[in-house]
């Protein structure tokens, strides 16, 4: 024999308040007080209710679904702590997630973005997009549409992090440890094109702040010092673009004491060209990574620049669903603080290179 579904009327009888105050705290509308919330949120758990979705769906004329265009999942953690922020803020609302891995290919992205508006998803986010082609269709489809990290178009909410102050924060850190000879490996702005929203993009600010805190210390730029390229190779999420630079700067003559990759897999693979050289991280070499995706995994554990990944996805949804209960809404762009998280890998400058 099936058993009965818990009900509305079974929460308000198990809190002892009517249905409307029991709708009203589900709904987070209107005023209940804080005792009457919580003995409200007890009965649900005690009588084990679930909303009815479906039907929550029908009045509101929505699917109560999100669509997430992703670079690919698998490539650098990064994208997966980003989509699980999204998932959780999501199901936290009573929204699902579809996912959908673009693989930086336009045709791709906008083969994601027709599956989304065929499947009527109430908004779509983008981690990152491609082609400002594929947000113009989803806007006039009348669907919202959030960027995260990248803009392509002004015309959408966006959720950033400033690559400034993270950048600032590592150079300041090798700095303060007497470093002056600090490399820089990460993403080609050539690679990653600017649709010029912005004054500069992501990797132009980076590699720009790293130039400007040189210069500021009264550092010489030596631009065999400079290695660009990748982050990852996308087909397997290696870390052999960091390994191959690594070794490149850790053959010259005069090899940097301190390295700022621009992702945690880059670093993974600095850290296996530093123990094929004999170099002891940080006795030798010191190293900071950036995004603190896997620092915590790696030998040693590594020093990042954290990017807010949870407040990343959870800020996304938010806004997303902003729009969604007013589509008039202008578009806002919001710029999240990144952190240096201090571990093992950094160090005071070698002594060989003090003499």
């Amino acid at each position: 024999m099936k058993l009965r579904s818990a009900t509305l009327m079974d929460v308000a009888r198990e809190a002892g308040v009517s249905k409307a105050t029991v709708a009203r705290v589900l709904s987070a509308s209107g005023y209940v007080g804080e005792e009457t919330r919580q003995r409200v949120e007890a009965a649900v758990k005690s009588v084990g209710y679930r909303p009815n979705v479906m039907a929550r769906g029908l009045r509101t004329q929505r699917s109560l679904t999100i669509g997430h265009l992703l670079i690919e999942i698998t490539s650098n953690p990064f994208f997966a702590h980003v989509a699980r922020a999204v998932e959780r803020e999501a199901l936290a609302n009573g929204y699902k997630t579809f996912l959908f891995n673009h693989n930086k290919n336009s045709e791709q992205e906008r083969f994601g973005v027709e599956r989304f508006i065929e499947r009527q998803v109430d908004a779509v986010i983008f981690t990152y997009p491609v082609d400002a082609e594929s947000i113009a269709m989803l806007r006039a489809a009348d669907m919202p549409v959030v960027q995260i990290e990248r803009q392509r178009t002004a015309d959408t909410h966006a959720v950033l992090v400033d690559n400034v102050a993270g950048i600032e924060a590592a150079m300041a850190h090798l700095l303060q440890f007497g470093h002056r000879r600090i490399a820089f490996i990460g993403g080609d702005p050539a690679l990653f094109p600017h649709p010029g929203v912005r004054a500069r993009s992501l990797e132009e600010d980076r590699l720009h702040t790293y130039l400007d805190a040189l210069r500021g210390a009264g550092v010489a730029i030596d631009p065999d010092l400079v290695r660009l390229g990748e982050y990852v190779r996308l087909e397997d999420g290696s870390d052999v673009e960091g390994y191959g630079h690594a070794r490149a700067l850790l053959a010259l003559k005069d090899r940097p004491t301190a390295i700022i990759a621009g992702c945690d897999v880059l670093a993974g693979g600095i850290l296996r060209a530093a123990y094929e050289a004999h170099l002891r991280v940080p006795d030798d070499l010191s190293l900071v990574g950036f995004d603190d995706t896997i620092a915590g995994q790696l030998t040693p554990r590594l020093t990042s620049v954290a990017q807010p990944m949870a407040e990343l996805g959870l800020t996304a949804f938010q806004l997303a669903l902003a729009s969604i209960e007013d589509p008039d809404i202008a578009p806002r762009t919001v710029t999240l603080a990144p952190s240096l998280v201090i571990r093992d890998s950094t160090g005071p400058v070698p002594v060989r290179a003090t003499r």
